[in-house]
């Protein structure tokens, strides 16, 4: 009899394991830094017009790897300028990496940086708590969504922060992916525990348009080697698994029937492409700009 599932999340250690060889085994970041590199200029044309600071909050910074390339792309646009970078991202582990990132990049010059070991609500409930209300140039919240309790919400928040000139930016996965088509299938299945949400780029026009927002969406190619998941007992396709579906030790905690639907849901179109004999998951991803 296997064990009952339990969340990824439960395991903060083994969830950051796993996500580290997702993006190893994704082109996840290059996407980003295609979308860094072109169009990332034109949304950033007005935040910081005759502004001698730049105020900047990355909502869920990570390792820091996108953030340290979106702010070389602001200190161009804006040469000389000071750019206050706040970050809030609630693992200890992620932040030392991101400071150990900040001290090896050598272009960091006029800006300064402040952590705050908080998810995106408990930064919220403080600065509502404090009675404070901070405006910000750029707020960009990469892969966040998914972690918050009430989307709706954090995003009207988040939007209340901006300046006049100001941009909201999300990424987060398409609506035409293969974790949309999972999560439809089988996301009842997976042991979520309140820690994760399953939203994709295809729920948020509607919370966007009856919020009366105006938006532009920017759509990214993506793809994930997942050819380890279906080699039985393979350490790496064991923790992609578990990526995949949320789940600690899925491959050995997963009822026999659904792990077999899972694996066969994985080779289909609808989640993957195989090529060369390799399967390849759709890890296609939008960007959602929100003007102020």
């Amino acid at each position: 009899m296997a064990s009952p599932m339990r969340s990824l999340a439960a395991d903060p250690g083994r969830y950051v394991q796993s996500f580290r060889l997702f993006l190893e085994r994704s082109t996840e970041h290059q996407s980003m830094q295609q979308f860094v590199e072109r169009q990332l200029p034109d949304v950033l044309a007005s935040i910081g017009n005759g502004k001698s600071t730049i105020n900047v909050l990355s909502v869920g910074g990570g390792a820091g790897e996108m953030d340290l390339q979106i702010l070389s792309k602001i200190r161009a646009k804006y040469p000389g300028v000071t750019i206050n970078n706040d970050v809030i991202e609630p693992s200890a582990d992620q932040i030392s990496k991101y400071k150990e990132h900040v001290a090896q990049a050598s272009n960091l010059e006029n800006i300064k940086f402040t952590w705050h070991k908080e998810t995106a609500n408990e930064y919220e409930s403080r600065m509502n708590a404090e009675k404070k209300t901070k405006k910000w140039d750029f707020i960009h919240m990469i892969q966040v969504l998914y972690y918050v309790k009430d989307i709706p919400a954090t995003i009207r928040y988040f939007h209340s922060l901006l300046e006049s000139q100001a941009k909201l930016l999300i990424i987060l996965v398409s609506g035409k992916s293969g974790w949309e088509t999972l999560w439809k299938k089988y996301g009842s299945s997976f042991p979520l525990e309140d820690l994760c949400t399953y939203v994709s780029s295809a729920d948020l026009p509607r919370m966007l348009d009856s919020a009366g927002l105006k938006y532009q969406l920017y759509e990214l190619p993506s793809h994930m080697d997942i050819t380890s998941c279906f080699i039985e007992g393979d350490k790496d396709g064991e923790l992609l698994l578990d990526f995949l579906t949320e789940t600690l030790d899925f491959a050995k905690t997963a009822p026999p029937e659904l792990k077999r639907q899972i694996m066969e849901e994985l080779r289909k179109p609808g989640c993957s492409e195989i090529r060369d004999g390799k399967v390849f998951f759709n890890n296609n991803l939008d960007v959602i700009v929100i003007e102020p």
